[in-house]
């Protein structure tokens, strides 16, 4: 469970930003939509891979 304690004169914007933040970094979300259906371990495994490719790509072009 998170907990968000509010501060004197602190405004409830601010109390709820740091508890969507807080929120975030849990990864529930993630989880949720992860566990919505089920992916073959090889299947991720390969999307992962895939993936990594891309983001290798992009840095190599940026280094240029």
């Amino acid at each position: 469970m998170i907990v968000v304690n509010v501060k004197e004169n602190e405004s409830i914007e601010k109390a709820l930003k740091r508890f969507k933040k807080k929120f975030d970094r849990t990864g529930a979300i993630r989880e949720l939509r992860s566990r919505q259906h089920f992916e073959k371990p090889s299947v991720k495994r390969r999307n992962e891979v895939i993936k990594a490719s891309y983001k290798q790509k992009l840095r190599d072009e940026e280094g240029n």
